[in-house]
């Protein structure tokens, strides 16, 4: 059983990395070089239109002061307001932070089903032509970069054989009335199918080499030697003694993979134009949109930090002998 000394310990070192992903990402937008204005003042501005522009955002105060507010509005949950759409950055993300949630457990849930039944049974087929051919696939899958893969399931499923639609996550001209309505249609989840096979196919060595690697360990054990000794079948020995026992880092490695999975977000929204964090971090970033990259990036950060630490916890309660996290 985990120590809850640790546990908070655990917690604390968390919100430190926390505390310094805000102070980095707060210095990284402010120190770049050029005026974060310039894309939105309109030339016939005077000086001193330009001058209350600035004001506006605050931008008009010495950046120690600029700090101090900005840590000040953090605690109450004000992330600014976005240049580009003149709106609270805070409820931009959260309209579109359920969409990137959405494309990003659903890509992972079908990558871990198939990686650790793909992984377990490589493992019980080891050294045979299937184990042989399967793995440098997986390798390849795993070494492409996510674009190029998007784009090419794009251009045969979408462009040629015009299966899935090309992007978005709804049709034109379709309402479905509420959230809900909309992420329970057909029209959604054809729309969510290309970029979360997409993500899914990349994402799926991780968990198939890893329950591959942790099956081979496990049917090593003497409690696998004693399961055949009593002259139990194969699939029971395989599915009820060897692959129970192998499952626990793959799945802790589920809450650290959900949070790599939102940095491969940001290209694969792009290439899908699905309206999610990672998009609009890229147009933000494109538009000097300043305080609303900064907020996507830190929202990313959060999850990231988050998911590590319940993978962390997760694996100290399942296993006992792990006595700190």
């Amino acid at each position: 059983m985990f120590q809850l000394k640790a546990a908070v310990g655990r917690i604390l070192q968390l919100g430190l990395v926390l505390w310094a992903v805000v102070t980095i990402l707060f210095l990284m937008f402010r120190l770049m070089p050029g005026n974060p204005m310039a894309a939105y003042i309109d030339p016939t501005f005077t000086e001193e239109q330009q001058l209350a522009l600035m004001a506006q955002f605050g931008l008009d105060k010495p950046l120690w002061e600029q700090y101090f507010i900005y840590l000040a509005n953090l605690v109450q949950g004000e992330l600014g307001q976005s240049f580009r759409y003149r709106e609270p950055v805070a409820e931009r993300i959260l309209a579109l932070l359920p969409n990137t949630l959405i494309l990003t457990f659903t890509s992972l849930i079908i990558a871990y089903v198939f990686g650790v039944l793909a992984g377990a049974y490589l493992a019980w087929r080891r050294g045979s032509a299937v184990e042989q051919a399967a793995i440098p696939v997986v390798l390849t899958t795993r070494a492409m970069p996510e674009f190029w893969l998007g784009m090419v399931l794009l251009a045969i499923f979408s462009f040629w054989l015009g299966w899935f639609p090309a992007g978005g996550t709804r049709s034109a001209g379709t309402d479905h009335g509420n959230l809900l309505g909309l992420y329970t249609s057909a029209d959604f989840l054809s729309h969510l199918a290309l970029p979360a096979l997409t993500l899914a196919i990349y994402s799926q060595g991780l968990p198939l080499l890893l329950m591959r690697s942790n099956m081979l360990d496990v049917m090593k054990e003497d409690f696998v030697t004693m399961a055949r000794i009593k002259g139990l079948s194969n699939w029971t020995v395989v599915v009820r003694h060897a692959a129970r026992n192998a499952l626990l880092p793959v799945m802790t490695s589920f809450a650290i993979a959900v949070g790599y999975q939102l940095q491969g977000n940001v290209v694969v929204e792009s290439v899908f134009s699905w309206p999610g964090l990672g998009r609009e971090l890229v147009n933000a970033v494109s538009a000097s949109d300043y305080p609303l990259a900064q907020g996507a990036f830190l929202m990313i950060a959060i999850v990231v930090i988050l998911m590590n630490l319940i993978a962390d916890l997760l694996y100290a309660l399942l296993d006992p002998r792990v006595t700190h996290v």
